[in-house]
């Protein structure tokens, strides 16, 4: 964004939540541009009344420079912090109200790009404030596409942004939403860089003029939110190795059960020698191979009933295996290599959604965490019994 507004104190007297800057309180910029992401803008506006104890006058203040966004920050302290506080209090108020549309607005709005006062001036990111949320605090906003390493920081802010965004149930692909237009010309004196700015364009400009730039492919946001650890989600342990950690896990006491029966109904003739050098009797296949009902366990899950996670496939037209939740109508997130997206998705769900108690939350980030030590059916049967299944 280009060159900061500046505003008469009429305008400071009354907002509307959902109403646009009104022009002719404004002496016009060149090129001003914070209404061309306004379907985000709306969304925000509206979410940041309905609890705003800094008073911040309007969302959009949070994506001006600071000269004119001063003017509305209410009792944020810093005006490089603005936005982010801004999104913040939108986020916190759409979380309360279970709004994943809400909250991926929230974290879009985040990601936008400032005003600054020229071509290829790259805004200040907030350094003097934290947010509460730790989803709003990974983001920082877009640069001037025409500033020094725009496209890198850029696109790695998309990635992140995409993370944040199925971490709390939306979209990831949504995150490209929050792209910024082509670069301008830097030696151009008058500021006119590629932007539009159209307050009654409820879609948005950026949007409806096919001016939004996209930092990132769809493949490199999918493989963003898969994770690092996606690769392993396709190595699963060998069918050996499946059949001794089976058997380390259960019980000693049944004698009545032939081990030689045991190895073969887990499906592991291979691992007979390993196996049969166990002098410890196994028990049926059947009472290990079953899972134990949705509603074993003890942790009060709220409106839930079952946070499991299933490995396998073919999911969402993939060929390779991967992990998605077991109830995808309760738990609405596609399927993923990596199973930290999945746990962490599923985590914060249970708070948010499913209304779980405090140890039903706890145990699902130790599921999650104990998860990150495994693979493929390894690593959901963790997370599964952590929750108690």
């Amino acid at each position: 964004m280009k060159n900061s507004l500046i505003l008469s104190l009429p305008f400071l007297i009354s907002i509307s939540s959902a109403t646009p800057i009104q022009r002719s309180h404004i002496h016009r910029r060149e090129v001003p541009q914070e209404h061309s992401h306004e379907a985000i803008l709306r969304t925000v506006n509206t979410l940041l009344k309905t609890n705003n104890p800094d008073n911040i006058q309007d969302a959009v203040f949070g994506l001006l420079g600071n000269a004119a966004a001063s003017t509305g920050q209410g009792n944020i302290a810093d005006t490089d912090c603005l936005q982010q506080a801004t999104a913040d209090q939108a986020f916190t108020n759409a979380k309360a109200a279970s709004d994943t549309p809400g909250m991926t607005a929230a974290l879009l709005y985040r990601a936008l790009e400032r005003n600054t006062g020229k071509v290829g001036l790259a805004s200040t990111p907030c350094t003097a404030l934290t947010a509460t949320n730790p989803e709003i605090a990974a983001l920082t906003q877009h640069q001037d596409p025409a500033s020094a390493d725009a496209a890198q920081g850029n696109k790695a802010l998309t990635l992140e942004l995409a993370r944040q965004i199925a971490s709390v149930g939306g979209d990831p692909l949504d995150a490209l939403k929050a792209g910024t237009f082509a670069p301008g010309d830097v030696n151009d004196p008058t500021a006119r860089g590629n932007s539009c700015d159209d307050a009654d364009d409820a879609q948005g400009c950026i949007e409806s003029l096919g001016l939004r730039v996209d930092d990132a492919t769809e493949a490199e946001i999918r493989d963003a939110v898969a994770g690092a650890g996606g690769a392993g989600a396709e190595a699963d342990a060998g069918a050996g190795t499946m059949t001794m950690t089976v058997m380390s896990d259960v019980p000693v006491a049944s004698t009545a059960v032939d081990p030689a029966a045991a190895v073969v109904g887990c499906g592991a003739p291979g691992a007979t020698a390993a196996v049969v050098a166990t002098p410890t009797p196994t028990p049926t296949p059947t009472a290990v191979a079953d899972p134990a009902p949705a509603d074993a366990t003890a942790l009060d899950l709220g409106l839930c009933a079952d946070p499991t996670i299933v490995f396998g496939g073919p999911f969402d037209g993939r060929k390779e295996d991967a992990f998605q939740p077991a109830d995808t109508a309760t738990f609405t997130h596609g399927s993923a290599l990596g199973i930290k997206v999945i746990t962490d998705f599923i985590c914060q769900q249970l708070e948010v959604k499913c209304k779980a108690s405090a140890d039903a939350i706890a145990a699902c980030n130790q599921g999650a965490a104990d998860a990150q030590g495994a693979q493929g059916q390894g690593a959901a049967d963790a997370f599964n019994r952590a929750l108690g299944f």
